[in-house]
């Protein structure tokens, strides 16, 4: 098989690293945005930018600059996969409208300014290609390092979800096929917003029992907005809900999780920004994710209490307070 990765940051880079490690040999090819990087790829032999230390295959192929000429070398054993965060996705996907392999994004959000997820801007700008998701709980350091992973393939076509499983299901990366794209661009999306709230509780020291509490309700926020989006509920007890969240929530290597803790340092969101030094996606999606569910007449407390610290109208001690003086109701 042929996979080319478009998008050369840590995720893309991780999963290149594990193409190459498949028993079938895949010939794989990481393409970057910048000639520079890519030539700085090659020369060092590591993506000094995103994954300092960790070795390059010299099997991997690694190309720069513009990226269109690769579109012209697909055929049908030609996987795709758009490793670009949620704000290139657009213009990368307008680029293959007629592109007939398969095709796979790994971003995970809501588009600002229009607030579709993935499949939606797909539908809006290549409706004819055969797409899904790589989604799941996963750190593209652990990935990139062939430490034990389990991601979900999700697509509407069983011959994308099949590509997907194919190019990378092996001895350090289980795939499961997944028909459910809504489920999980949701799941993908929710987890990273509840992230910066278990990180506030953690960063202000609020306890185990606190943050298994924003945990587990903020799987049911989930859960209530994927369905009233038409997902299916089974799909967030799996990989790209309830795992996805618990590894984002916790995990030391989650940025969603590090804007919550520093949040709850005293510092603003640009100061916390600044320090993170890379994208968290959570902080782009939250006001979409909020939006969406007031359209849908969803109540997201959590994800509302988000907004309001990250808008600066909470501070982090009053956004606990707004979230525990709450009136009481049944769990279901």
């Amino acid at each position: 098989m042929h996979i080319t990765l478009i998008g050369a940051g840590a995720w893309g880079t991780a999963l290149a690293l594990a193409a190459c490690q498949h028993p079938a040999n895949h010939d794989v090819r990481l393409h970057a945005r910048d000639a520079a990087q890519a030539q700085a790829m090659r020369d060092e032999g590591q993506n000094r930018r995103y994954l300092p230390g960790i070795k390059l295959p010299e099997r991997l192929q690694i190309s720069g600059g513009d990226w269109t000429p690769l579109l012209a070398d697909a055929d049908a054993q030609t996987l795709f996969i758009v490793a670009t965060p949620m704000s290139g996705l657009r213009p990368t996907l307008e680029l293959m409208q007629g592109v007939r392999s398969p095709v796979a994004w790994l971003c995970k959000g809501f588009e600002s300014g229009t607030g579709l997820m993935p499949h939606e801007v797909q539908r809006d700008v290549a409706p004819h290609l055969l797409a899904g998701a790589l989604s799941g709980p996963s750190f593209a350091l652990e990935v990139a390092r062939h430490q034990p992973t389990a991601l979900v393939a999700a697509s509407p076509h069983a011959c994308v979800r099949d590509a997907l499983v194919a190019g990378f299901h092996g001895p350090a990366l289980r795939v499961y096929a997944n028909d459910d794209m809504v489920g999980v661009e949701v799941g993908g999306a929710v987890k990273n917003v509840l992230a910066i709230a278990t990180g506030l509780c953690d960063g202000l020291d609020l306890g185990l029992n606190a943050r298994a509490a924003l945990i587990t309700r903020g799987l049911a926020e989930m859960t209530r907005l994927g369905m009233a989006l038409g997902a299916k509920s089974d799909t967030f007890m799996g990989l790209s809900g309830l795992g996805d969240l618990v590894l984002t929530a916790t995990g030391d290597l989650s940025r969603n999780r590090k804007v919550g803790l520093l949040l709850a340092q005293g510092l603003n969101l640009n100061e916390a920004l600044a320090s993170l030094g890379h994208v968290a996606e959570g902080v782009y999606s939250a006001r979409t994710v909020l939006l969406r569910a007031r359209q849908l007449g969803v109540e997201m407390p959590i994800t509302q209490a988000v907004v309001a610290l990250l808008d600066g109208n909470l501070s982090a001690q009053q956004a606990v307070q707004a979230l525990m003086g709450r009136h009481p109701r049944g769990e279901s």
